[in-house]
């Protein structure tokens, strides 16, 4: 069972080549107390520890009695640009995923990636510093929402229904690909990423700890009957992990592109292509020549998008609610996706026609089914009031 889901969650990768001896980086910035603080004060008490059981609530007390403790074990391994072997072992906790009709194949398990916390208190600070540098070199597309400062899923959704109104004005058919990337943080490549940020004018000491944290990483396994031996892993961007998100952001920016009439939103696996022409079937044909031009860049990446996950919608505007709606289909890889009344991306609910009365009804839905389930499991004499239903929408 071990090596099966070892094989499954954890597949062989080329190595990374480490450099053959460190040097200490004279231009990076020496590290602060003040920027150890700042990380520490988005750490989460009630977070779980890695194989260290060190929780951050230590770490905070370590930091208010002496702030030289932490910055003394730190401060090398940003000028140097290296992350030890010993910061680099993880917990993974396996746990099934519930309703599976078998648990016989490792698909039916997921897993829960626990890394130290002294590590990842260091991420958090080599995260914020690479954040600034790759806003001020233009690495990050406008377009990419997700783990990114005040870029929610709602700026996102937002974008997309603004853009897709601005572009149906002078008259046009509006139509939108939804497309997930297959495993993504799993399959960031380690030289592919190291070549990006030295193209893209990242200082060589970031370049350098990026390629150390994502190298010879180890994990041990943690469910019932495992042996509890660690093994090196190859995982691309770990799971779990304050900086990865950043990392595959600014690996899949390259599949960012401009397109006349239309435009690719991210956020950071999801990915929409949107367009506009005269009519629907040219949507239908300009979809298909940009998804092909996507995946070209997204082979040299090493990524690929899921077709399972893959949705169609042909957009329309509140005057044409009544009219019959389109239903050409795209072909993509040999299989036909045909438009779809409502598409479910970040968590909100989109129609044809962008009523957002879809999203809330089917909100309110989910909201009314779980209060009724908490009441019927609750014990007698709860004191919770029954469930009630509404039957309409009442304007303020």
């Amino acid at each position: 069972m071990n090596n099966v889901l070892w094989d499954h969650f954890f597949p062989a990768k080329e190595p990374f080549s480490p450099p053959p001896r460190l040097k200490p980086n004279n231009s990076a910035p020496p590290l602060t107390t003040d920027e150890i603080a700042a990380a520490l004060s988005k750490c989460s008490p009630t977070s779980a520890p890695g194989p260290d059981a060190i929780p951050y609530s230590t770490w905070k007390q370590v930091n208010r009695i002496n702030p030289s403790i932490l910055l003394h074990l730190l401060a090398p391994l940003v000028l140097f640009g290296y992350h030890p072997a010993s910061l680099k072992s993880s917990n993974g906790v396996v746990l099934d995923k519930p309703g599976k009709p078998s648990y016989e194949s490792p698909s039916a398990f997921r897993i829960i990636v626990l890394i130290r916390t002294i590590s990842k208190i260091l991420e958090r600070i080599i995260a914020a510093r690479l954040l600034a540098v790759a806003r001020l070199k233009g690495l990050l597309h406008p377009n990419q929402c997700g783990s990114l400062p005040g870029l929610s899923t709602y700026d996102a959704c937002l974008t997309l229904t603004n853009d897709v109104r601005t572009l149906q004005r002078p008259r046009l058919k509006v139509s939108s690909l939804f497309l997930d990337i297959k495993a993504g943080f799993d399959n960031v490549d380690n030289n592919t990423l190291a070549r990006i940020l030295r193209e893209g004018g990242i200082p060589p000491y970031l370049v350098s700890w990026v390629s150390s944290f994502l190298g010879e990483r180890s994990c041990t396994l943690i469910f019932q009957g495992a042996p509890g031996t660690p093994a090196p892993v190859s995982v691309g961007a770990p799971q779990g992990s304050p900086i990865s998100p950043l990392l595959f952001l600014l690996y899949v920016a390259p599949l960012h592109f401009g397109i006349p009439r239309g435009l690719i939103i991210s956020y950071v696996d999801d990915f929409t292509l949107t367009v506009a022409s005269l009519s629907y079937r040219g949507n239908i044909r300009r979809l298909q020549d940009l998804f092909d031009r996507l995946e070209r860049r997204a082979s040299r990446l090493g990524v690929s998008f899921s077709l399972a996950k893959t949705e169609l919608i042909h957009w329309r505007t509140p005057s044409q609610r009544h009219s019959p709606k389109c239903v050409s289909p795209i072909q993509i890889k040999g299989e036909l996706f045909h438009p779809s009344n409502s598409v479910r991306w970040l968590g909100y609910w989109f129609t044809p026609v962008l009523d957002p009365a879809a999203h809330f009804s089917r909100r309110l839905a989910l909201a009314q089914g779980a209060f009724a389930l908490i009441h019927r499991l609750s014990p007698p004499g709860a004191g919770l009031p029954p469930p009630t239903y509404s039957t309409g929408w009442q304007r303020h």
